[in-house]
């Protein structure tokens, strides 16, 4: 079975399974469930479609469904946006090509740098493509890390997050922090399957981080646009900040991330003493593990 045929099926699979039948509203049966989840034939009659073409989808077999066909096996599995778009890119209606290749260097306009200095209070992180970090601002460095220190080819939101001890010290709750980083990269990859780049990072993660290879395999998917992140920092101690999400015009694979704290809170006291010791100090907070 081809590698993208296989992760359909995987994913179709695990998404069926955890479906909800009593919220499906689904007519009752009378049946004894011996496995969690919809049946086969429960999603393809909540689909309308047949439960042989819901059975040959789902063991991967070469069927391109059409888009509204796509839309009701999403409904009927109850997956949100990001769920729909990874099951369109599984199937072949997105954009994704399983063709290997080798994706152009992403580089940031000298206006978006400007941009950045401009947010000088407010801390900001651009991401690319599988969570390349870009750019990033003094206060972004001083509220994270400073990626510029890390080699070139390290420079990467979810490996650093999986890999680096100062990341697991950082976040409160860093195993859910790390499992939505997996799962946003678990989206991107579906996106664009034939990354080479992409591939040698998933690679290095499974070999290195036991907690990847158990979440990726889980074949969740996630799509992060706005939230918060509980901090624990070395200079200013424990503080909240919220995020929203920005994509850049003219580049659907640049996203600014901007960091903010509630109006005069202990998170937004902490954050503005952490703008005046980035201009006093180094600016960064020191890594063994880059």
């Amino acid at each position: 079975m081809p590698e993208k045929n296989f992760e359909l099926a995987d994913f179709l699979r695990r998404a069926r399974s955890q479906c909800d039948p009593s919220r499906a509203g689904l007519p009752a049966d009378g049946r004894v469930r011996r496995v969690p989840g919809l049946r086969r034939e429960e999603v393809a009659f909540l689909a309308g479609v047949s439960t042989d073409y819901y059975a040959r989808l789902e063991q991967g077999r070469r069927i391109v469904p059409s888009q509204s066909v796509v839309d009701a096996i999403g409904r009927a599995l109850g997956l949100d946006q990001a769920g729909r778009a990874h099951l369109a890119d599984l199937i072949g209606l997105g954009t994704a090509t399983a063709r290997p290749h080798v994706l152009p260097v992403q580089r940031v306009r000298p206006g978006v740098y400007q941009m950045l200095e401009a947010l000088d209070g407010v801390p900001a992180i651009v991401l690319g493509r599988r969570a390349d970090v870009l750019a990033q601002n003094r206060l972004g460095k001083a509220l994270f890390t400073d990626f510029e220190r890390f080699p070139a080819a390290h420079r990467n939101y979810a490996r650093w997050m999986l890999l680096d001890e100062e990341a697991r010290s950082l976040f409160v709750d860093w195993e859910d922090q790390a499992r939505t980083a997996v799962e946003n990269l678990r989206l991107q990859v579906g996106n664009d399957p034939g990354d080479r780049a992409a591939t040698e990072l998933l690679a290095g993660l499974r070999e290195r981080s036991p907690e990847f290879g158990r979440w990726w395999d889980a074949h969740h998917v996630n799509q992060r646009t706005y939230g918060s992140k509980r901090l624990r920092h070395p200079v200013v101690g424990d503080l909240t900040v919220e995020y929203e999400t920005l994509t850049l015009p003219g580049d659907g694979d640049t996203t600014l991330f901007l960091y903010s704290t509630e109006p005069n809170s202990p998170s937004d006291r902490a954050l503005r003493v952490l703008a005046s010791w980035s201009l006093t100090g180094d600016g960064a907070v020191r890594s063994d593990a880059g």
